[in-house]
């Protein structure tokens, strides 16, 4: 699974359950599961710059207990990385509490997916169609809170709203009934992507239950986060588009600083990060910060030693 799990074991070990985070009082600021991004090095390069919990990206449970490969490809961690959620994709409440044992000794908790509206992943009946499903999500939950002999290992769950605000509040008093840690709200429906976000249900939600509620879309700076999470009355706010335009977000800077960049080059090479990915990181954080001719230059770059090139000749410090 990972070189240094040994270590994240220990680093799990002596950490505190992520609930006493939300009991503090304080924002809690959390990286979103987010598909090819939210990976080892990601995480590692927002943690310096004030993320307090990270998850990581979606992983299909029934695939990660079926295959080592899987295993290997899809979860790397390391003493650092902590405190970490593991995000499953799951339909069946045993396979997912068999990858929730998996990860037990290497995080602090899961989360289930309910809330990804890709067609695929709905399909397959994952994702944001278990929100019409609050039995399955029931049997899911406790299916890992009888498994997993951990007490502190969280199980919280991930949704979007309904069309009718009554819906989702009844699955949420459901999913706090059966135990759930705490619920993202991602305030859209699952057909709606780029319409305003509804921060007015995500407070009712917040008002109906009294498990922590962290809030979810389209929270682009540290003065928004608090300003949503006043607004909602919620006890977090998970950001994905915005920490991927300025990871250092959550540290309050406006747009990414000249040390983040060059954090996240030492990061990536030291943890072999893959190109793309490298490449693709670095795209979203110049974006504002470079002119249309410099962002064209960039793109079209296509190996880590030209890339480190470009950064010296124009960012060098």
């Amino acid at each position: 699974m990972t070189s240094t799990s040994k270590e994240a074991a220990q680093c799990h070990g002596e950490k505190k359950n992520p609930l006493e985070m939300f009991q503090s009082g304080h924002l809690v600021k959390i990286c979103a599961p987010m598909v090819r991004y939210s990976k080892l090095a990601f995480r590692t390069l927002v943690r310096r710059y004030n993320c307090d919990l990270c998850y990581t990206p979606m992983i299909i449970a029934a695939d990660f207990v079926r295959s080592v490969k899987a295993r290997d490809s899809e979860f790397t961690t390391n003493q650092g990385d902590c405190p970490l959620i593991v995000q499953f994709a799951a339909k069946d409440a045993q396979l997912l509490a068999d990858a929730a044992t998996i990860v037990c000794p290497y995080a602090s908790g899961i989360d289930v997916n309910c809330g990804c509206p890709q067609r695929w992943a709905m399909a397959e009946g994952y994702g944001a169609c278990l929100i019409n499903n609050p039995e399955l999500v029931r049997d899911m939950v406790r299916q890992v809170r009888n498994q997993v002999d951990d007490i502190a290992f969280s199980v919280s769950i991930k949704i979007r709203i309904h069309d009718r605000l009554p819906r989702t509040i009844d699955l949420c008093r459901k999913a706090e009934a059966t135990g759930v840690s705490w619920i993202t709200v991602h305030g859209r429906t699952v057909e709606e992507r780029h319409q305003p976000v509804h921060y007015d249900a995500v407070k009712i939600i917040k008002e109906n239950v009294s498990i922590p509620v962290v809030v979810n879309g389209d929270i682009k700076s540290l003065k928004e986060a608090e300003t949503v999470k006043q607004m909602t009355r919620t006890d977090g706010v998970m950001v994905a588009r915005g920490l991927l335009a300025n990871p250092a977000m959550f540290a309050g800077y406006e747009e990414t600083p000249l040390k983040c960049i060059w954090d996240w080059v030492d990061i990536s090479l030291e943890h072999g990060t893959p190109f793309t990915c490298f490449h693709h990181h670095l795209m979203y954080m110049m974006e504002r910060i470079t002119s249309k001719q410099e962002k064209r230059m960039f793109n079209a770059l296509s190996s880590t030693s030209a890339v480190l090139d470009y950064l010296a000749d124009h960012y060098g410090v």
